[in-house]
């Protein structure tokens, strides 16, 4: 198999564009070395690459790379490609294990649980936290140019399998497990994690590579703090970093769009990460799916609506894609992301504004307490006015091209009862109507769990998987209602998908980033690369549900 330089002038139009590139790193971002080792796919995972240290400086290593250029008359065979990347690059080997200071395998709740099967299983779970801990060495703190890690100065937990860095959103529900588990240190110094990239940066990326530098992840660092500061009562902390939270929060104005509904316009926010060219850790996959289309200005747009499919977390799903109808009978070339006003990202900076404002009340600081609190008033008028719909009494993504709803079901449409973006009074008529919703959809007759959507498109975030964090969604946004049928059927969804973690774990001995819907007990699939065990998100939500559900109070 050979790389020929005709492959890359094609690939290389954007450059001509004005958009930025990833990041700087003309290896690790973009450039011929990257485009030229990704599309050649000597490794099974384009991650692998990305992930690797070069053995010298940045200039050395592209002097090399144009040697190898010039000798193959830019042809390159993939085994002198291997051989190259071999000698330039080297396992980035950036973190090391740690030994936790606060680690309790057996906190109070334990002997609250009186299902022995369940308090075994929490045991276990317990016992996976240290297996996921990681810190950065600190030769990578002290030259970080080698690698393309961003270096934070406290140990964190791993998501785990391919995912050997912090990735933003999937740290909320590891944060919310660890203060379960009372490991308050290790919570905190994940947050602070956070907080000192906002302070170095400006906002958060997806994760801790510099090649997610132009996109974020689902806004979670405020509920982080929240669930810090309620554990703790901590005020002299939240002092010291509550402006850094509120700048992170800032950082989403450049995702804002206007909605008029008669003569008012309404402020809410998409995903939208803009940059040049396909994700690095993903760069074949995406050329290809770009590639479909014949004019550079289309397969620009398509890099964009990847990244920012990336960018919510959700990467991939139908709940994306945009068919000539405006239906989602299509594949992932016609994603659209950046046509729409997802629930579920309004929903959280709802939630955020609201958190925010709390917290500066509690530092008895009235005046950005005041301007939170009706920035959080602002966007659940626009949630309620925009993205409720009164014909299924639930909230969708708005379409901004066909200017309606996209009348689909996903977990995402409760988050606005997840992150309590509704008023208090009207909990019950909310808790009436989503129960409702859920048991005409269909999707409460599943043994293992809520599924991301309803159909079945290969993507990782569609049928038949179910995930960690939107069970949580579901639960919570039920439980939050105050209605009791929601209450109830909040505990049954819980223990449902707790008894299909138990079954996997029994028959694996591991935790899985998702689940399938379908089987309890099965782990599910689909997707750009295999399923991976672990694993961060899916322990804390396991942890939270047996919390709430399990202990006999």
């Amino acid at each position: 198999m050979k790389c020929a330089v005709l492959l890359w002038f094609v690939a290389i139009n954007y450059v001509q564009s004005e958009l930025p590139p990833s990041c700087k790193s003309p290896i690790y971002c973009h450039g011929e070395l990257l485009h030229t080792v990704q599309m050649a796919r000597i490794f099974n995972d384009g991650k692998h690459f990305v992930d690797l240290k070069m053995k010298n400086n940045e200039n050395q290593t592209l002097l090399n790379f144009q040697v190898l250029q010039k000798k193959y008359n830019y042809e390159i065979p993939s085994s002198e490609l291997l051989l190259f990347v071999d000698k330039n690059f080297e396992d980035g080997n950036e973190l090391e294990s740690y030994n936790l200071t606060d680690l309790n395998l057996s906190p109070p709740f334990l002997k609250e649980i009186t299902n022995q099967t369940v308090q075994n299983f929490a045991k276990d779970l317990l016992k996976i936290w240290p297996q996921l801990v990681r810190r950065v060495r600190a030769e990578v703190i002290n030259d970080p140019s080698s690698y393309s890690f961003i270096p934070v100065p406290n140990p964190f937990i791993i998501p785990g399998g391919r995912f050997r860095e912090y990735y933003y959103w999937d740290s909320y529900w590891i944060i919310d497990g660890l203060l379960l588990s009372g490991m308050n240190e290790m919570a905190r110094g994940m947050v602070e994690n956070f907080i000192s990239i906002v302070k170095e940066i400006g906002f958060i990326p997806n994760g801790g590579r510099i090649y997610y530098l132009k996109r974020s992840h689902p806004p979670l660092l405020t509920f982080m703090a929240h669930l810090y500061y309620r554990e703790t009562k901590n005020v002299t902390w939240l002092k010291q970093n509550i402006d850094t939270l509120a700048q992170e929060l800032e950082f989403w104005n450049s995702r804002s769009v206007q909605v008029r509904r008669g003569e008012r316009a309404y402020t809410l926010y998409q995903y939208k990460a803009v940059s040049q060219g396909p994700r690095p850790e993903s760069y074949r996959e995406d050329f290809l799916t770009a590639s479909f289309f014949n004019e550079t200005a289309q397969q620009l747009q398509t890099y964009v609506n990847l990244k920012s499919g990336a960018e919510s977390g959700w990467d991939f799903s139908n709940r994306w894609i945009f068919d000539q109808f405006g239906g989602n009978l299509a594949n992932l070339s016609h994603i659209e992301i950046t046509r729409l006003i997802p629930v579920d990202l309004n929903a959280f900076l709802c939630g955020a504004f609201r958190n925010i404002a709390d917290l500066y009340t509690v530092l008895g600081n009235s005046s950005q307490s005041s301007i939170w609190y009706n920035k959080f008033l602002e966007i659940r008028e626009a949630t309620a006015t925009i993205l409720w719909n009164r014909q299924d009494n639930i909230w969708y993504d708005y379409d901004l091209k066909l200017s309606k709803h996209r009348r689909k079901f996903y977990p995402s449409n409760l988050a606005p009862l997840w992150a309590k973006c509704f008023p208090r009074e009207k909990g019950h008529k909310l808790g009436r109507r989503a129960v409702a919703y859920l048991r005409k959809e269909g999707v409460l007759n599943y043994a293992g769990g809520v599924p991301s959507s309803l159909d079945n498109t290969g993507e990782q975030w569609d049928f038949p998987n179910a995930w960690a964090p939107l069970q949580d969604i579901v639960v919570q946004g039920l439980h939050n209602t105050r209605y009791p049928p929601a209450l109830r059927l909040a505990s049954t969804i819980a223990k449902t998908w707790v008894k299909s973690n138990m079954l996997a774990f029994r028959s694996t001995g591991a935790m899985f980033e998702k689940y399938d819907a379908g089987v309890a007990g099965k782990y599910g699939g689909g997707g750009e690369y295999e399923v991976q065990s672990g694993f961060g998100w899916s322990n804390g939500v396991a942890l939270r549900f047996i919390y709430d559900y399990y202990r006999e109070l």
